[in-house]
Order: C-alpha cells, then structure tokens, then sequence
C-alpha cells in the first residue's frame, strides 16, 4: 500500500506550519498530479463572470423598496400613508401615497437605468472571447467560461481576462511588459516574470504536457501584494518548490505590452479577482450638513408630535359638552357610541398625525440629492482645475460631501508628489567626502547644452578612484530600472537618433530613474538586464556583466533596497541604497562623519538623500543568504514578516560608499495655495516620510512655516536628552504663556500680535505620545492636542501610512470634531484619505490608488485653492439655504392648518384642497429652491479665491446652526400667523363678491394657500444674489404655474373626482377687489420682518460678505473690479471695507461709523449679477 497520499494529507492539515484553510490549491491545466506525488482534491471555484449590477430582473422591484423605505423619512411617509388607509382620516390618502410614489418611483427609475447601464457593461465584458490551451490546441471561449487552472493565451495589447500566474512569453527571459493604468493609473511599463522553470515552455504541446499545482493565499484586495509557490512534478523524486510573489502575478484589467505573446495560468477568476475585490464600496462618509438635517427632522418630528396630542386633548375638551360632543344634525352610530374612549382618542391622534404630517419635508430628501449629483458637475465642468499635461481634469467620486469642502479646518497634506512635483532632478552625489556635480539631467531626460561634468572637488586618487567606481556601480546595479531601447514605448518609436541608439529609463520610482541618469552623465551607463545578468558601460567604453542573483526591495518600513550581484571575476557583493537613518546604523566602517555632514547640509536644503553602502560576501555567506531567502520566501503564512527578518540580519556590517542629492520641487503655486489655505482659517499640516531636515527645508519654501515662525521640536533627538513627559509639559507651557487658555483657532495664522508656532514631530515620538503613560502621570495625547491647536502649522516627518492615518483619527475625534481633509497621491496616503472627513487625491507620478481611493480626485495641488475656497463655499452656502428654505416653507404651510382647527372644533377638517397639499412640495415650491441651490453666487468667485477671509463667515456650520435655525422656524411662525389671522379678519368683515354671494372655508383656504405661495417664492427671490434668465422663468413661471393650473382645476368640471367643492372657488376669489388687496398686503406684512432684520443686521453687525456686497452696490461693479486688479493685494483683507464717507467743509464726517440706510435697503430689493 502506498502510504504517500495519506502522509501528504496529514502534513497539510495537521502537521504543517501553515495554516492551509487559508490557501487554495490550483491544478495547472486542470491536469492531476502524478500517481503517488499528491492526493488529488478538486475544489470549486467561481466561474469568470464579473457581476457589477445589484439588481436581476426579478428582484428589483421588492429589492429596491426594501433598500428605499430603509430611509426614515420614506418609511415615515409609508407609515402615514397607511394609516390613511386604515383609518377615517380628514385627508384623503393621495395627499401622502402621491407625494411618496413620486420620489419612490423616480428614485426608482434612477437607481434601474444605472443598473441597466451596469447589465451592458458587465455583459460586453463576459462575452469577450479568450484563448484556451486544451489538450495541446488553443480553443476560443467567451471570458465567463473561464474557469481556475485553465492555462491563457495573451497576445500584445490585450487585456487580461482574469488573474494569471506568468508562465512562459515570447522573450527568452521570460519576462513581460505590463501596463495597469486601468487598476492604478500607472502608465508605466511594469516588467513581470516567469518562474524560471517554466520559462522554457513555449508551445501549447509543451505547456500541455506540464504538471504542476499552485498553492497560494485566498483571494484578497491589496492589488500589491501575492503570496504563493509553485510545485511542478519533473520525476518520481519529488516537486521542485519555487516561490512565487506579486511579479509574477498578472491583474485583470492590465494590458500586454511590448511582447508578442505570453502563456499563463488563472489564478483567481470573476468576482474573486483583485480588480473585482476592489469594487467594494469604502465606508460611508456623513457630511455635517445631513446631520443637522436630521438633528432638525428630529425637532421637526417632536413638533408634530406635540400638535397632534394638543389637538387630540383640546378635541375632547370641546366634547365634554353633550351639546359639541354628539349634535342634532350630526348623530352618532351604535357602534361609534360603544367604542372605548382611548381607542377613539388614538384614532383622533393618528388622525391628526396624518393632517399635519406636511410639516415633515419628503421631498427634501430628493431635492438635496438632486442637488448634490447635478452640483457635481460645475466641478467636473470647471477649466481653471484642467491640467493641459494631464489632459485630466477634476473628478468627483461622490457627491455626498459638496457642502463638506465648505468646513474644512484642518488640511492634511502629503510632501512628496503633492506638494512637490514628484519630478526628480539629480542635483549632486558625494563620495567619501569628494561631491560631483553633472548638469541638468531631469526626470531621466538630459537636457540640452550639458556636455562635461562639473566638481567641486578632484576626483581621488590611487584606492579612492576604486571606491569611487564602486559607488557608481552601486548606483548601476541597486534598482529596477528597466531600459526600453529601439521599442516603442507608450505609442512612440525611439530609433537611432543622430547615429546613436536612444534608451529610455522606465521605472515606477522617479528618483531610481534620475540616479540612473546621473550616473550615465558621470560615466557609468546602465545598458539592459539580460539572461539575468546587469550590464554596464565604463568609462572606458568596456561593457561590464554582473549576475543579479538576488533582489531584496525597497519598502517603506526598512526604507531601503538592496541587491546581491556577482561580477565576472566571481566576487559576491550585496549593493544597499536608501534613508541615511536606516543605512548609518548598519555601517561599521567608511568616512561616515565626512558623508553625514554632506547629507545633513543637502537636507537643509531641501534635497532628497540617499546614503550607499555594499559588503562583500564568501560563497559561504552566499549561500547562507541564499538559504534564508528561499525558507522565507517558499512560506505561505507571514511572509512579509519572515522576510523582513531575513533582510534585517542580510543588511548589516555595510561599508559606507557615500550619497546622493536629488531635488523635487515645489509644485506651480503650492505656496500660494498653502497662504490662501492659512488666511481662511485653516490649519494646515504636511504629513510625509521624509527626514526632518528635508521635510522643513520644503516647508519653509511652500510658506507652512516663515521666518518669523518659532519652531517646537518634539523629535526623538530631544526625548533622548529629557523624558517626552517634560518636553510636552515644556512645549505646552511655551505656547500657554502667551496665548493664556485661549486657543489659537480664535486668531487668524497671520496675525502680528501673537507669535506663530510651528511643531515639528517624528513618527517615533508620535508613537511614544499615542501609548498611555506608564507613570500614570495622565494622557499624552491632550497635551499633545492642545500644543497642536495653538501652532500656526505642524510638521510631521518620518511617517508611517498608518501613522498618517492615526494622526487624522486623533484630530477628527478630538473633542472640537473638526472637519478634517486629507489629500496625497500615493498608495502611503491612502489610509489617510479614507479616515478623514473628506479625501483627495492628486493625480501623480506614483500611480491612481489615491485618486481611485478618495472623495475627489484633482491634478495639481493648486487646484484646492479653488476646489475649497470657491466650490465648498458655494455648495455649502446652497445647500444651508435649502435644508432652512424648506423647514420654512413647510411652517408656513401647516401652521394655518393648526390654527384652523380652533375655529373647528377641533374636527380634523383640512384647510386646503387635496390638489393643494399634494403638489405644493411637488410643483408649486419645489423648482425654484432647486435652482437657487444649483447656481447661486451670492459674491463673485473671483473675489472668494483673491480674499480667503471670506471663508471664515461660513466655518463651523454658522449658517445650520441652532440659531439660525430657531429665527427661520419662528419666521415661518410668523407668516403662517399672518397668513391665517390677515385672512381670518378680512372675512370677518363680512367681505362679499360681487355677485352677494358670500365667501365659504374653501374660499378661505385657497386664500390663504395663494398668500403662502406668494410669500415663500418672493422669500426666495429677496434671497437671491446672481440673477439670469433660468432664475426668472422658474421663480416667475412656479408662480404662473399656480395661478393656471388654480383656474383649471377650479373652471372646469372634473369627472374622475367624486366631489366638485372647489368648482368655480379660485375664480370666485380673484372677482373680489379686497381679496387682491388683502393678498397684496399680507404678502407685504409676512416679508417685512425678514426685510428689517437683514437691514439692521447689515447696518449694525455686518459679515465681511455683506460689506463686499454692500460696497460693490455703492461703487458699481467696475470700480469693484477696479479694486480687486490693482487698487490692492491679491490677499488685502476686505473686512476694513465700509460705505463711502462724507465730508463737511471743515474735514469733519457727516456720518462718522453709520450706513446709507436707503442703499441698504433698496440693496435687499436690487441685485447686481456678482
């Protein structure tokens, strides 16, 4: 009996070290292992169809209801509408089920064309035909029929159906050129390779007859990161293991590049791709405006509530009387009469719920997502945020936070890329001690006239010049550059140029790309990798082979890479590059001090470092390396980690070569940008990886910190020298003593009366305050926050991702809840991007994960300048006049109906028409709000981005807060008393038409419902700043809608209604001459107060907006354009502007400190298109 497939059974799950739930084993060509090498399980697996839609066509309809009557507001109206139904109510149940069936039913159309949309797309994707190696032939199948293990047939320039495995390619390396700019906007050619042992399988009979499996991790998300090995059976001696990592895995979605054809395995297909993984939808962001939405629906709710128990109580009151209880024409029946008293008053309650259930908005909901999505688009649309070099412009990824970019307190800020260029310009290298200085080689291109090498110092002598050739060839050899030489390359042909033959530098590192060129400008030229072998050009012209034997890359914990090379005379050498802080401790001999002094002093000035190191190895120190290598990298479980720990013992006991200087500049008006950022009341910091002395160098250049800036250094260098638990309490007591208790949020970043602090903070010492103190001496973590409000800019250098994200949570969750944004345009910041309030990423040089990751994507970091100061401006101050607008309109609309019922009895008897309180919400209101909300600009934008101040009126949600809130709900009150009670004394004056007839409660009702139109539209129309036609038509058509359609619904005889009561009303109404007086005169009352309180307001307590308003109206828009070109700064405060003075003869003001009341008030009625 052959006991091998019971042994391989019980290593795998019981005495292995890896934990094989985990893993996923995959049969090559769907072949069996051989006989005796491994018990043969098949395992499901998902076919390749990509599903992106939610609906199928039998479930849509229950599916989508359940998700929208989810929302408390439509399940609210489900409710009512119900009841309507149930229950004897006053209102028939179309005044609820018409309003709900119009948003349930549009929502619907909306949600079903998008998933229709989504069919398609997802149908063109499964339907593609691939290639198939089956039994030795290449079959063609539709993508979705794919299924794991099948081996693929790629050809250049086509997408890979699913994830892959490499196997074997057209090139003798076996490598392949792969673009992914559709999974992270990478338009790089990123090179893949074929495990060496497949390499040599070039024909379908060859790959058909291989037997191998794969076991690897289940599926996961991280696009970047692949664990698994290879076992491919050759003979009865047993598999041959390889490793396999993220170079060797094909994404889906990625293209075929510069290779003829390539052959590979499915590795993970359909939705258990890592593109499809990646679909997931992130965490729901809330914006502080749909809070206060809610806190108010909330207040709203209890008012409601209360109405119908005052009413409820009140009714039986009025029925204690027998007389009011049961009347001679009105009697009750039997069974009425032996109903219990509290099912009756329950009843009357849930009725009088139902009657002034209007006061609750449905139709907001709608609108607010209306204007989100469409108000989105001024973005996307906006020119000034296009980037020409891109040829991109600004992206919305959600609509949901508009009004967010509005709040904005805090800024969190990537360095590298986002305020840099991320455009590596190689500036210098030194070694030992001697600096050399080639010209002008940018972004891997020389640049014209840099012919010869410029140096500071004499090239060395004698053992010196050895090191030195050795530092370049460090430099030649310690990458992944890749040399693209006569191909053609993103769509361009590079050929012979000039008789010489062009390269091109690829790599998806700019600064390996420009050391590259630096050292070819130096004499050293890295030429191409080929059979595994490095090859260089001296200086001699002679072309040197180095055997790349091992590659230990670069990550952001180590902050190095390294590379083990053999040279043609058979010396082993591992070549180190990275961080001075992660090569320093691991030297033990060279001039040390001498390249320290150079890399400190490039660091001040803003130079990007790099130290080089190398050590050489025995062939028994190889070999050791080899094996520690290998058992980390065959591991399935904690590889990351395992090979962590093999770098760490590698990477020691270097001798130190030297160091490079490479530059990356500050972005187009980064500085600016940060300037305006500050002036808005924003405080801004720069989380980055950098060193200290960089990071602040491109600090100080970007204007975060200036001159007159004290710098507070809270870095390990100094808690070495003194606990962290007295430098915080230092620190702390440094910024108090001056600022006392207040803190600095309260003043503005500029101000000269109070000295700016800016802290610097290392991500050591981060770590050290998140932890709780040992000494029980209470929570860092305060103090820290309470330094961080009274600096003008905080710097925190040397950051992990996480760390970023961490420094974003602590803030956002500090007991101000600020509103935080974090923007970046690296995958290092995404973590930062999705825990901040809101996220934005850059479309940079390190790929799409940022963009792809965030709430709005933008090509340039300038962009923000606008993106905050003038889009969240506008977008929150609409979208505030609309959450109050509509609490407003919805008080004045049922608050009659309230007083109504004292005049009643208290009988549930509506006030207005069914038509009336269907389609005041629907029609009669609803589009000119809509509007206002999408188009308004209350001052010109030009005049938001040249005085940031102007954001400060609107931070802290100022204009949703409980105040204003309680003056709008109180207005409405007001209207609504005046509406009801002007129109209740006009009848009682015994007003008749012309005809003697006399008016009825219908009349009365379509009086008041015509005053309360009026008034609401003409609020609306006081309220509004930029004028145009569309404004116009809308607010003047809404109302010419009303009077139509209330003369065809009340001249004509409708045989679908069982009642004709408002049959000749409207008519009835408008034929009296003191209707239309009393129409225009409560219109006038209802408007007055709201008039008033905006003049008093503007003559006394005046916002820095006002004023803006206010002086643009008294000088005329030219001399305000005047102002703004050239009679002052771009950033001259405008808060010192007042109305013009008068003089009398003697030189003394006439009107010292006061306002033109006329100009004011006839500012409320005149608007000027900003």
């Amino acid at each position: 009996m052959d006991f091998s497939v019971l042994r391989n059974l019980i290593r795998r799950y019981c005495a292995g070290e890896e934990n094989w739930v985990d893993s996923r084993t995959v049969y090559i060509g769907q072949r069996e292992p051989p006989p005796g090498a491994e018990a043969y399980i098949p395992q499901r697996f998902p076919d390749n169809r990509i599903v992106s839609s939610k609906y199928t066509f039998w479930n849509f309809v229950p599916k989508n209801l359940f998700e929208q009557f989810r929302r408390i507001a439509n399940f609210y109206f489900l409710i009512i509408f119900l009841v309507q139904l149930i229950i004897d109510t006053p209102t028939s149940p179309i005044t609820s089920g018409l309003p709900l069936f119009f948003v349930i039913t549009v929502t619907a159309i909306k949600q079903g064309y998008e998933d229709w949309l989504r069919h398609k797309a997802d149908n063109a994707i499964n339907q593609c035909p691939v290639h198939i190696i089956q039994h030795g032939k290449v079959v063609r199948k539709q993508s979705y029929k794919l299924r794991v293990g099948d081996i693929v047939l790629v050809k250049e320039d086509e997408t890979f159906p699913c994830d892959l495995i490499l196997l074997s390619s057209s090139r003798e390396d076996g490598t392949c050129f792969v673009t992914t700019a559709s999974l992270d906007g990478e338009s790089s050619h990123k090179t893949y390779y074929a495990v060496q042992d497949t390499k040599a399988f070039n024909t379908e009979e060859e790959l058909d007859s291989l037997h191998a499996t794969i076991e690897c991790e289940q599926p996961q998300p991280d696009l970047y990161k692949f664990v698994g090995r290879i076992n491919i059976y050759q003979d009865r001696d047993g598999p041959i293991a390889r490793p396999l990592g993220s170079e060797n895995l094909l994404l889906r979605g990625a293209t075929l590049k510069n290779t003829e054809h390539i052959y590979a395995v499915a590795i993970y297909t359909g939705m258990e791709t890592k593109m499809a993984l990646n679909y997931q939808s992130k965490s729901q962001k809330r914006s502080a405006v749909e809070k206060s939405m809610n806190a108010f629906l909330i207040v709203y709710l209890c008012i409601l509530i209360s109405k119908a128990m005052i009413n409820t109580v009140l009714k039986y009151v009025w029925q204690a009387d027998p007389n009011r209880d049961e009347p001679w024409y009105n009697e009750k029946t039997e069974v009425e009469r032996q109903r219990h008293v509290l099912i009756r008053a329950f009843t009357d309650f849930l009725a009088f719920m139902v009657l002034f259930n209007y006061i609750i908005p449905v139709s907001m909901y709608v609108t607010v997502e209306m204007q989100k999505f469409l108000g989105s688009y001024f973005i996307t649309w906006d020119e000034e945020m296009y980037d020409e070099e891109l040829g991109e412009g600004a992206q919305v990824n959600t609509s949901d936070l508009n009004e967010e970019l509005g709040q904005v307190e805090y800024v969190f800020t990537d360095k590298t890329g986002t305020l840099t260029e991320n455009n590596m310009e190689f500036i210098e290298c030194c070694v030992d001690g001697h600096v050399y200085i080639p010209h002008a080689i940018c972004n891997g291109q020389i640049l014209p006239g840099a012919s010869g090498i410029d140096m500071i110092d004499s090239s060395p002598g004698g053992g010196g010049k050895e090191r030195e050739e050795l530092f370049f060839r460090a430099l030649c050899l310690c990458h992944t550059v890749q040399v693209k030489e006569e191909e053609t390359v993103d769509g361009i042909k590079r050929g012979i140029h000039q008789g010489k033959a062009t390269s091109v530098f690829i790599s998806s590192s700019p600064d390996e790309v420009a050391l590259v060129e630096g050292m070819k400008r130096l004499g050293f030229t890295y030429l191409r990798l080929k059979d595994s072998h490095m090859e260089i050009l001296n200086r001699e012209d002679e072309i040197e082979r180095f055997e790349l034997l091992e590659v230990l890359n670069f990550d952001s914990v180590r902050r190095r890479m390294s590379v083990i090379v053999r040279s043609s005379t058979g010396e082993y050498y591992l070549f180190c590059k990275g961080a001075d802080s992660s090569i320093f401790p691991r030297v033990v001999s060279g001039k040390v001090e001498q390249v320290r002094a150079r890399v400190e002093h490039n660091a001040v000035e803003g130079l990007r470092t790099l130290c080089v190191a190398y050590r050489r190895l025995t062939q028994a120190e190889y070999m050791d390396v080899c094996h520690q290598l290998s058992a980390a990298k065959l591991s399935l479980q904690d590889r990351d980690k395992r090979l962590a720990e093999a770098y760490d013992t590698i990477e020691r006991d270097f001798i130190l070569l030297g160091a490079t200087a490479v530059e990356d500049r500050l972005q187009d008006k980064a500085a600016d940008t940060i300037e305006s950022l500050h002036k808005a009341g924003m405080k801004v910091w720069v989380l980055t990886g950098d060193k200290m002395e960089t990071a602040a160098a491109t600090c100080y250049a970007s204007k975060l910190f200036r001159r007159s800036t004290q710098i507070l250094e809270l870095t390990t260098k100094r808690t070495e020298e003194q606990s962290l638990h007295d430098v915080l309490f230092d620190l702390s007591r440094t910024v108090l003593r001056q600022h006392g208790t207040m803190s600095r949020d309260t003043f503005s970043g500029l101000s000269n009366d109070f000295q700016d602090y800016g802290l610097i903070i290392d991500g050591a010492t981060l770590s050290a305050v998140m932890k709780p103190a040992q000494d029980g001496s209470g929570n860092y973590k305060e103090i820290f926050l309470e330094i961080c409000r009274n600096c003008s800019a905080v710097l925190c250098c040397r950051m992990a991702p996480l760390q970023k994200a961490q420094i974003v949570k602590l803030i956002k969750n500090s007991k101000e809840h600020p509103i935080t944004l974090a923007i970046g345009d690296g995958a290092n910041d995404v973590s930062m991007i999705l825990e901040a309030h809101v996220g934005i990423g850059i479309m940079g040089k390190e790929g799409r994960q940022a963009a792809r990751n965030s709430d709005y994507a933008i090509p340039k970091f300038k962009h923000l300048k606008k993106m905050l100061l003038v889009h969240g401006h506008y977008y929150y101050i609409r979208i505030a006049e609309l959450v109050q607008y509509f609490f407003y309109k919805n008080v004045c609309f049922i608050f009659p109906q309230f007083l109504y019922q004292f005049y009643c009895g208290f009988s549930q008897q509506p006030l207005y028409d069914t038509a009336y309180l269907t389609l005041y919400n629907i029609s009669f209101t609803s589009l000119p709000i809509l509007l206002y909300s999408l188009i308004e600009q209350h001052i010109n934008m030009d005049i938001l981005k040249k005085d940031p101040t102007l954001y400060r009126d609107i931070a802290k949600n100022s204009l949703l807060r409980w105040r204003i809130f309680i003056y709008w709900t109180f207005l409405g009150v007001f209207d609504a008393v005046v509406f009801f009670f002007g129109a209740y004394f006009l009848f009682d004056n015994t007003t008749f038409t012309s005809n003697g007839q006399m008016f009825g409660n219908w009349t009365f009702g379509t009086l008041v419902f015509t005053v309360l139109v009026f008034t609401v539209t003409l609020k609306l129309a006081l309220d509004t700043h930029y004028w145009t036609w569309i404004n116009h038509f809308v607010i003047w058509g809404s109302l010419l809608f009303y009077v139509i359609f209330s003369l065809l619904w009340g001249g004509i005889i409708w045989p679908f209604l069982n009642y004709q009561r408002m049959y000749y009303v409207f008519m009835q109404m408008l034929s009296s001459g003191p209707a239309w007086l009393g129409i225009i005169l409560l219109i006038t009352v209802s408007l007055l107060p709201d008039v008033v309180k905006k003049v008093l307001c503007r003559a006394l307590w005046p916002t820095t907006t006002e004023r803006i308003q206010q002086y643009k109206f008294l000088t005329g828009q030219e001399n305000a354009d005047k102002l703004y070109k050239g009679h002052l700064s771009e950033f001259t405060p405008l808060t010192s502007l007042h109305a013009p003075i008068r003089k009398r003869g003697d030189g003394r003001n006439l009107n010292p400190r006061r306002t033109n009341w006329c100009c004011l008030c006839a500012n409320l009625f005149r608007r000027n298109t900003p």
